[in-house]
């Protein structure tokens, strides 16, 4: 195996899995991903989202707050609000996902045999975050506004997220409602999409040793590949979140667009408001993406073995 610093040989990665094993495998790792981070998830859009003026006193303190609350008025199932929506749409978003990937690569070399710079596969992850924007847009707005409801189930707004999105398109409409945020889910998953791929890739290669297939990996190593891309990404995803988040779950005509929300949320909260929920992500980040790489590399050698 190469040992170059700029540079991801083919020879270090498996043969291109068939579109059907990366969808299956894919789905498989994006499952194990929204089932461990889900808590944390809906701790991190309660945080990011309560509007706090000068001189009042905050719902939530903190992470370990909010989830102290959330747990003692709505049980441990409040953790898990919104939880549907990610699950069902994970397959077709990492089977897009990896396909926006591989077509990154390909558009970037013309012999499979050529070598790819860390750049380039960090420019191949941004073509995969644009791919996975399309239906990631409407599952986090669903999402989002099913997270902020705090309180009795009964009193809530949106039984489930069918009749959120019901809601959302007689209220709204269809680009305006169940789109709304799509400029600020592409500012945020273009750039942390080639962080995510491109740390990936680079924890293999060094932690594959010399002379051995990336397959032969323990899973030790590959959780510690994943959980790692995984703290990369949200390290350049964490700003961009928090605006996409504030937009998406703001009654209509409350922002302009992003620009609109980045200027008003520093004018009102300062620049630290940006990386609010900073605690669950990071706490979230290394476990979730470790869970994710780890049901991806095991579900695909499972599906190389059968066929």
């Amino acid at each position: 195996m190469s040992v170059d610093n700029n540079k991801i040989t083919e020879s270090a990665s498996p043969p291109p899995p068939s579109p059907l094993k990366n969808f299956i495998a894919g789905g498989a790792g994006g499952i194990c991903l929204v089932v461990t981070g889900q808590p944390l998830d809906t701790i991190k859009v309660r945080l990011q989202t309560q509007n706090v003026k000068a001189g009042e006193t905050p719902l939530y303190r903190g992470t370990f707050d909010c989830a102290k609350k959330t747990v003692q008025s709505e049980g441990f199932r409040g953790l898990y609000k919104g939880m549907a929506t990610p699950l069902i749409g994970i397959s077709p978003i990492y089977a897009i996902c990896f396909f926006g990937f591989g077509v990154g690569k390909k558009l970037q070399t013309t012999d499979v045999k050529q070598e790819l710079t860390l750049p380039q596969i960090w420019n191949a992850g941004m073509v995969a975050g644009v791919f996975t924007t399309v239906i990631m847009v409407p599952g986090e707005r669903i999402k989002c506004l099913l997270q902020i409801q705090a309180g009795d189930p009964k009193n809530a707004k949106y039984n489930g997220a069918w009749d959120c999105a019901k809601k959302i398109y007689m209220e709204e409409g269809f680009f305006r409602g169940i789109y709304r945020g799509t400029a600020a889910t592409l500012l945020r998953d273009v750039p942390a999409s080639g962080a995510y791929f491109m740390g990936y890739e680079m924890l293999l290669r060094y932690l594959t040793p010399e002379g051995e297939s990336r397959a032969h990996l323990s899973p030790l190593r590959v959780l510690a590949a994943g959980g790692t891309a995984g703290i990369l990404n949200w390290i350049v995803a964490i700003g961009p979140d928090t605006l996409k988040s504030r937009f998406q779950t703001a009654p209509p005509g409350t922002y302009t667009g992003v620009r609109d929300v980045f200027q008003k949320l520093v004018r009102q909260e300062g620049v630290s408001a940006l990386f609010k929920g900073l605690t669950p992500v990071m706490l979230r980040a290394f476990p979730a993406n470790a869970a994710c790489f780890l049901g991806y590399e095991v579900t695909m050698k499972a599906l190389n073995t059968l066929w």
